[in-house]
């Protein structure tokens, strides 16, 4: 990635969004944003509670999401946001056209294992399920890679970041 672009960080709760996310950023030296806290508290509210959060819940999230990619449009960033559907990547790519996505893929029994040792979040590890239902992978004219999670968070950003420059510059104006 010869210029800085917004990545965004995507997966299924429990794959390290918060994790990767920041380390990535700090690799590619540029700011990071925590997508949880796009969330309005009802979203918040509604999720520590077991309930999915429906299309009409997210897309007040993800156009917050959308309107920090966008100001850092040409500056380089990094923002995690599951983005499971294509539809949420379109909406995000609508605001940000520049964004690339880094999704986030690994062995269900791995992560629901992560999430059940992470301590205060509000994302139940009974919501993973759902968020499997509702994913949608990466498809062939979305801009952006996938990099498996198994490893250390370290082995993750460095494959992260490989592959990010291995994208083909005319991939990042899909």
């Amino acid at each position: 990635m010869n210029t800085p672009h917004v990545v965004v960080v995507m997966g299924v709760a429990g794959t390290g969004k918060t994790t990767i996310g920041p380390l990535l950023a700090g690799r590619l030296g540029v700011p990071y944003a925590e997508g949880d806290d796009f969330h309005p508290p009802a979203n918040i509210a509604k999720m520590s509670a077991g309930t999915p959060l429906d299309d009409a819940d997210r897309l007040p999230w993800l156009d917050a999401i959308g309107a920090w990619a966008h100001g850092r449009s040409g500056l380089g960033g990094v923002v995690s946001s599951s983005a499971l559907k294509r539809a949420y990547r379109d909406r995000l790519r609508a605001a940000a056209p520049g964004a690339v996505f880094l999704h986030l893929t690994g062995d269900r029994e791995l992560i629901e294992g992560r999430m059940r040792e992470r301590r205060g979040h509000f994302m139940p590890t009974a919501l993973l399920d759902s968020q499997y239902a509702a994913l949608q992978p990466l498809q062939g004219d979305e801009a952006g890679v996938s990099v498996d999670v198994a490893g250390s968070p370290e082995d993750i950003t460095e494959r992260a970041v490989a592959a990010l420059r291995r994208l083909d510059s005319n991939d990042f104006r899909k």
